[in-house]
C-alpha cells in the first residue's frame, strides 16, 4: 500500500512541480494582476490610502473607543472585520513562516523581491474576486449570505460545471489543508518538547495535540460562520501582532545588518550568476521561482478561497468589501512575509545565497534559529506558541472553504453535507497529527491549483464588471445620483440599496 502511495505522490509532486505551479500557471496568476491593474489604472495604488482609512484605521479607533460591533449590522451575517478576520485566518498560516523560509532557503534573498512583484499584483486580484463575490453572493431562506468563487462562475459566466469542478477541489484543499496543518502544529510542538526534554515521548504528544486541536476546531465551527468570525478577530490580530513585534525585536537587536539584508534582497532579485556550473541566470530564475510562488501560496489571490470568508460581511457595497482584500494581502505579504525574511537574513545566522548547500537545510529549524537565537528558550517557546497559532487559525478558516463548498454541490441537502463534511475535517485533524507524509502537502497543493484555474478564467471574462462596478461606487461617492450596483440579482440590489438609503439618512 505504501507504495502505491508513494508512485502517486510522485506523479502528483511532478505535476505541481512542472505543470501545475511551475512558470506557465505562476505567470497566469501574475498575469491576471497585471490586467486587472491596468483595466483599474492601478487601483490597488490610487486608493491604497483610502483602504487604510476605510478599514483598519475606523475599526482600530472603534476597538480603542469600546465599539465592537459596526452600526447596522445585521446578526444573521458578520461584520467587515469579522469577514476580513476569517480571511486573513486563511491566509496567515505556518507558510508565511516556514514557507517564507524555504523560498530564502531555495531561492535566495532575491526570492523576496519577487514575492513583493506577485503581492503588488495580488492586491488588485484578490480586490477583484472579492468584489465579485459580494455581487453576486445570494441569501439563503434564514437571511444569511451563500457566495463563492462558484456563484459568479455560475451566474456570471454562466458555466455551471466549471463552478462544480472549483467547489469539489475546494472542498477536498480544505481537508488537506486541515491535515497539513496540524502537522505543523504537531511537528512543531514536539520539536520544542524534544529541545527542552529529551526523554519526551514525541508520538504520545503528537496524540494528544491532535486530539485536542480536533476538539478544539469542533467547539469553534459547530457554531457556524458567526463563531468562527468572533475567534477569528480576537485571534488573528493577536497572532500577527505578537509576531510582529517578536520580528521588529529581531531587527532592532541586528539593525546593523538590516541595511545589508535589503541590499541581498536587491542583489539577488537581478543577479545573473550561475550556481555549480547552471546557466547563467539561474539565481534569478530560482529567485524568481519561489518568490512568484510564495506570495501566491501566502495571500492566496488567484485561488477564490478568501472570496467565501469575505462574502459572509454585513457589508452591502462590494467596493468597500474590496477595500478590506487590498489590506488583507498587504498585511500578509508585505508586511508578515517580509518581517520574517528580513529577520531570517539579518541574523546572519545562514548564508541564504548558497542556494546549492541550502538544499539539506531543515526549513522549521531555521525558521525558529531567528527566535531561538535572539531570544534563548524563551524564543523558542514563543515561536511554538505563534506557529501553531498561525496554523489553528487556518484550520478554522479553511473548516467553513470546505463546508459552504461542499454545500454548493449538494445544493440539495446543504444541512447534512455541511455536518458531514465538519466530522471529516475533525477526524483528519486526528489524523494529520499522527501521520508525517509529504503526500498530503502535495495533493493539497494539487487541488490548491485545481481551485485556481476555473476562478482565474471567470476573473478574466468579468474583468469588465469589475470596472463597472468599481467606477460605479466610485462615481456615487462622488455624488452622482445613480443606481447603485449591489448585486447581480434585482431584488437583492433594490434591498441592500433601500438598506444604505436608511442608514444614510435618506428616505
Amino acid at each position: 500500500m505504501s507504495e502505491i502511495i508513494d508512485a502517486i505522490d510522485s506523479v502528483v509532486a511532478y505535476i505541481n512541480n512542472n505543470i501545475l505551479w511551475a512558470f506557465p500557471m505562476i505567470f497566469v496568476i501574475i498575469g491576471t494582476g497585471i490586467y486587472f491593474t491596468i483595466r483599474t489604472r492601478g487601483l490597488q495604488v490610487r486608493r491604497f490610502g483610502e483602504a487604510l482609512k476605510t478599514t483598519i484605521v475606523p475599526t482600530v479607533k472603534n476597538i480603542f473607543r469600546g465599539k465592537k460591533k459596526d452600526s447596522g449590522q445585521d446578526e444573521k451575517n458578520i461584520s467587515q472585520f469579522e469577514a476580513f478576520s476569517t480571511a486573513i485566518s486563511g491566509t496567515v498560516g505556518t507558510g508565511n513562516i516556514v514557507g517564507v523560509t524555504g523560498a530564502l532557503l531555495a531561492g535566495g534573498p532575491g526570492a523576496v523581491f519577487w514575492m513583493w512583484v506577485s503581492a503588488f499584483f495580488g492586491l488588485i486580484t484578490n480586490y477583484s474576486e472579492n468584489l465579485l463575490g459580494l455581487y453576486f453572493r445570494k441569501k439563503d431562506k434564514s437571511g444569511s449570505f451563500d457566495g463563492g468563487p462558484m456563484y459568479y462562475i455560475e451566474n456570471g459566466i454562466g458555466w455551471k460545471p466549471l463552478a462544480f469542478i472549483f467547489a469539489l477541489c475546494c472542498s477536498l484543499a480544505a481537508l488537506g489543508m486541515g491535515m497539513v496543518q496540524i502537522n505543523s502544529i504537531s511537528g512543531t510542538i514536539q520539536s520544542t518538547a524534544s529541545a527542552l526534554n529529551d526523554d519526551c515521548n514525541k508520538k504520545v504528544i503528537a496524540w494528544i495535540v491532535g486530539i485536542t486541536i480536533a476538539v478544539m476546531t469542533a467547539l469553534i465551527i459547530i457554531g457556524g460562520i458567526q463563531r468562527i468570525g468572533k475567534v477569528a478577530s480576537m485571534v488573528a490580530p493577536f497572532m500577527a501582532l505578537l509576531f510582529i513585534v517578536m520580528a521588529v525585536i529581531i531587527l532592532c537587536v541586528n539593525i546593523t545588518a538590516v541595511p545589508k539584508a535589503f541590499a541581498l534582497i536587491f542583489e539577488n532579485a537581478f543577479s545573473f550568476r550561475s550556481v555549480e556550473g547552471g546557466f547563467l541566470g539561474y539565481v534569478i530564475m530560482k529567485g524568481m521561482r519561489y518568490g512568484f510562488a510564495r506570495g501566491v501560496f501566502s495571500n492566496e489571490a488567484g485561488l477564490g478561497s478568501t472570496v467565501i470568508a469575505h462574502t459572509e460581511s454585513e457589508i452591502k457595497e462590494p467596493v468597500k468589501q474590496g477595500m478590506w482584500s487590498i489590506f488583507e494581502v498587504f498585511l500578509d505579504t508585505l508586511v508578515i512575509c517580509t518581517l520574517t525574511a528580513v529577520s531570517l537574513i539579518s541574523t546572519g545566522l545562514f548564508d541564504f545565497t548558497d542556494i546549492a548547500g541550502n538544499a539539506a537545510l531543515e526549513k522549521a529549524d531555521v525558521a525558529s534559529s531567528a527566535f531561538s537565537n535572539t531570544f534563548g528558550n524563551f524564543g523558542l517557546i514563543i515561536f511554538t506558541v505563534i506557529l501553531p497559532l498561525f496554523a489553528f487559525t487556518t484550520i478554522i478558516a479553511w473548516s467553513y472553504y470546505g463546508q459552504n463548498a461542499t454545500q454548493y454541490i449538494f445544493k440539495n441537502h446543504p444541512t447534512a453535507a455541511g455536518n458531514t463534511f465538519k466530522v471529516i475535517y475533525v477526524l483528519l485533524i486526528v489524523v494529520g497529527a499522527v501521520t508525517k507524509s509529504t503526500f498530503v502537502w502535495d495533493l493539497d497543493e494539487f487541488f490548491n491549483a485545481c481551485m485556481a484555474i476555473p476562478n482565474l478564467i471567470a476573473l478574466i471574462i468579468l474583468g469588465s464588471l469589475v470596472v463597472k462596478i468599481t467606477k460605479n461606487y466610485f462615481e456615487r461617492k462622488n455624488g452622482a445620483d445613480i443606481e447603485p450596483m449591489l448585486s447581480a440579482y434585482p431584488e437583492l440590489n433594490a434591498e441592500f440599496a433601500a438598506e444604505i438609503s436608511k442608514q444614510n439618512g435618506k428616505n
